[in-house]
């Protein structure tokens, strides 16, 4: 199919479909059956696009069969199959239920990593990070920060002065600064410099 003949309600409606779309391969379907019923050739299209003749005939076989935009809108896919995601869901809780050191690591607490390493010695396959995020989240668990909390110095008395036994300089051995702890006495020929010059 190398023309397209539309009629005016078809092409405004493609029209109308490309400006609302927000989803790529609609926008793309519905551009490369307006420019098959402009005159260019599938080849054209297709290199503009970045896909492959086939498919733009294909997109444009499916509208002539059924002229309706919604025929060019993509259909829900249930996408590729969770290869581990069972496997794995069914292994985690048992391994969250024990520390990692019962199992031979020098570690305390489980990390992605681990896991997946324990993982693979279950199953014989590595799961992604990912899945193993995945299942984790399923069974409610939340990833933290691990705080390393140090035990108090007990020497810690010992090393800070006592603010009782030690209170500092009294005050009447403090010495007079130039701000409010300024003597009240100042002499007469500071006070008038202020005033006549």
């Amino acid at each position: 199919m190398s023309r397209l003949k539309l009629t005016h309600w078809q092409r405004r409606r493609l029209h109308e479909q490309l400006e609302s779309t927000s989803d790529a391969r609609t926008y793309r379907r519905t551009l490369a059956v307006l420019e098959l019923d402009r005159g260019r050739s599938a080849a054209d299209i297709a290199a503009m696009l970045g896909v492959t003749r086939q498919s733009v005939h294909n997109w444009a076989t499916a509208f002539a069969r059924d002229p309706d935009p919604l025929t060019l809108r993509d259909e829900d896919r249930s996408g590729r199959p969770a290869l581990l995601a069972e496997q794995t869901d069914g292994l985690l809780p048992s391994l969250m239920d024990q520390s990692p050191q019962d199992l031979g690591y020098p570690h305390t607490d489980w990390t992605v990593p681990l896991l997946q390493q324990q993982l693979e010695k279950n199953l014989g396959l590595r799961p992604s990070d990912e899945t193993v995020r995945r299942g984790l989240r399923r069974l409610g668990y939340a990833w933290k920060r691990p705080r390393y909390v140090l035990d108090p110095d007990p020497e810690r008395e010992k090393k800070t002065a006592d603010s009782l036994s030690n209170p500092g300089l009294a005050t009447s051995q403090c010495r007079a600064g130039p701000g409010r702890d300024r003597p009240d006495d100042v002499p007469a020929v500071a006070g008038r410099l202020g005033t006549e010059g």
